[in-house]
């Protein structure tokens, strides 16, 4: 594919509506900017580094985040569906309220976690945890 190599500085403009396909964009800035009802498809954003961004209502699919870190981040009324965490470290998070099924919890540990009310197909961990110590 032959492009045109063009280096725009865009200060204060409006370009809502615009289109770019077959597009070379790498190492761009993006600065107080709204990209409210973006649609990003077929694109490689490896190594993308996004900080202090409002993502509510997205929609993520279909999409590789392997080795990604995530700090500080609020999930809350998120659904994940047929997602792999293989391999996943998971510290410091309040999953209160959190329903998982129809999951492969194979080698799962927890540590250290709060464990009050926490149920396993209907029976109360801690219940189990002290019939586990009587015997």
């Amino acid at each position: 594919m032959d492009l045109k190599t063009e280096r725009l500085e865009l200060h204060m403009v409006d370009i809502s509506g615009s289109k770019f396909n077959k597009v070379k964009a790498e190492r761009l800035v993006f600065d107080n900017v709204n990209l409210a009802s973006t649609n990003i498809h077929n694109a490689n954003m490896s190594e993308i580094e996004l900080d202090d961004i409002n993502m509510q209502k997205s929609k993520i699919t279909n999409t590789n985040l392997s080795s990604t870190r995530i700090h500080n981040a609020n999930f809350t009324n998120v659904q994940m569906e047929n997602v792999h965490l293989v391999d996943t470290s998971i510290t410091k998070c309040n999953l209160k309220n959190t329903r998982i099924e129809n999951c492969d919890l194979t080698d799962v540990e927890l540590t250290n976690c709060e464990l009050r009310g926490m149920k396993i197909n209907g029976i109360l961990v801690e219940d189990l945890l002290k019939n586990y110590s009587a015997n």
